[in-house]
């Protein structure tokens, strides 16, 4: 079964950038929708950013302007770009795909928006 491995977190100023990757172990090409979930503490999980194969993406409301989602499907990636950073972005961000093409869980990577 595909694993998910995500990547790229870390502790940045308010206003920052950070690059999120999620490198899948096998293709996600057949996956019409991949995402970004993030979760804060005390909180459950929550979507942040949908893509799916064909390029049509998505966003909640508190991220859209500032977030980026894309895939390489060719190599099996996964990005978030996130940018203008604010403090209540801090949380473990993971992907995977909604519904019924839902993977295991990978471990996720936090993301801490501090000054």
């Amino acid at each position: 079964q595909v694993q998910l491995v995500e990547s790229g977190g870390g502790l940045v100023q308010p206003g920052g950038s950070l690059r999120l990757s999620c490198a899948a172990s096998g293709s996600i090409s057949s996956i019409y929708v991949m995402g970004w979930y993030r979760q804060a503490p005390g909180k459950q999980r929550d979507a942040v950013a949908f893509a799916t194969s064909g390029g049509i993406t998505n966003y909640v409301e508190s991220v859209k302007g500032r977030f980026t989602i894309s895939r390489d499907n060719a190599k099996n990636t996964v990005y978030l770009q996130m940018n203008s950073l604010k403090p209540e972005d801090t949380a473990v961000y993971y992907c995977n795909s909604p519904g019924p093409t839902s993977l295991p869980w990978g471990q996720g990577t936090q993301v801490t928006v501090s000054s």
